[in-house]
């Protein structure tokens, strides 16, 4: 278990769903170098939904998990390498395959109610010597005080750490306040907080959250993620710089990443747009995006319509198929008008 605070990139795992989960494995060497340069201590790495995430539901990647876990391992000299599994994508053999080619933290990761069909992961990982995280996504869908039951769980199956994970980016800055702070009285392990820039709250958020003490927190290089993208990475590690928070990261391997590495990249840009920002207002979940704009364009519908019926649904991750479903139902009334 890593101690202090703790910066976790997600560039190379979140920052997937901004390609279409089209790294190559030489960009991911290039960045991951970068990331070690500056002194990152954890990187996460795998298909954005995790070990075994390549499907047709959530897309197919340009190399193998396995493939890309070796690649990283072989270009850090002192990072930890991270991977995230959500249960019933990913399975004990997969964590275990990962384990051997060289992932030292596991995250695992589950809808912000269902804590409880991660209970043989995180026992196993716990026993298998990870660093073990446990991951509630879209944690702004219910009560802080449900959370933190949900928390609970992942803390008794033997969690070094539970995250507060805004999935949506639809998290203000007093729900952030409330969550961590709930957390901190309530929980014995580590806490962490992963969120999401499509309100523009991403860099306030995780400032917010390392104010009230969190032990972790996530950022990618120029955002590089889902939706709107993660909390900046090279902003978030400037303004800490600013508070005098301590985080042995250097700044100016960061931003060299961020413009001559990552921001090339991007097929689409990683900002918060009008499309992002309508995720985060209506509490969809940041990978629904691409998907979302391909289905708009189809089927001739808003975009902006299609995500806040997705968001009166209360569709999660996992439920990508019923964008089709969604966009569908959206044209058909309109061609009854």
């Amino acid at each position: 278990m890593v101690s202090g605070l703790v910066i976790n990139d997600v560039t190379l795992r979140d920052g997937m769903h901004a390609l279409a989960h089209q790294y190559s494995v030489d960009q991911m060497r290039e960045i991951a170098r970068k990331l070690d340069e500056a002194g990152i201590p954890i990187i996460e790495v795998t298909h954005g939904d995790g070990l075994s995430g390549s499907s047709f539901n959530y897309g197919f990647p340009a190399h193998s998990d396995l493939e890309y876990i070796r690649a990283v391992k072989e270009a850090v000299t002192n990072a930890k390498i991270a991977a995230l599994l959500l249960p019933g994508i990913g399975t004990i053999e997969e964590m275990k395959e990962a384990r051997e080619a060289g992932v030292d933290t596991i995250r695992v990761a589950t809808h912000c109610t269902e804590a409880d069909i991660a209970a043989q992961h995180i026992a196993t990982a716990r026993e298998m010597g990870f660093d073990t995280v446990g991951f509630l996504m879209m944690s702004h869908m219910i009560p802080t005080a449900e959370l933190v039951k949900q928390a609970k769980l992942m803390e008794s199956y033997g969690a070094h750490c539970v995250y507060i994970t805004d999935s949506a980016g639809a998290l203000l800055m007093d729900e952030t306040r409330e969550r961590v702070q709930a957390f901190k009285n309530e929980l014995g392990c580590q806490i962490g907080f992963h969120n999401h820039n499509n309100l523009g709250l991403g860099v306030a958020n995780s400032v917010i959250a390392v104010q009230e003490g969190v032990d972790r927190v996530d950022a990618s290089l120029a955002g590089m993620g889902a939706g709107a993208g993660n909390c900046a990475l090279e902003v978030l590690v400037a303004v800490l710089q600013r508070m005098g928070v301590e985080t042995g990261v250097e700044l100016y391997p960061l931003i060299d990443g961020a413009d001559n590495i990552v921001r090339p990249l991007q097929q689409r840009p990683v900002q918060t747009d009008g499309n992002a920002l309508m995720l985060g207002y209506a509490g969809v979940y940041s990978s629904f995006l691409l998907h979302t704009e391909r289905a708009s364009k189809k089927f001739g519908v808003d975009s902006r319509d299609i995500l806040v019926e997705l968001g009166r649904r209360k569709m999660v991750g996992g439920q990508e198929d019923m964008i089709v479903d969604v966009a569908l139902d959206l044209a058909g009334r309109e061609d009854s008008l």
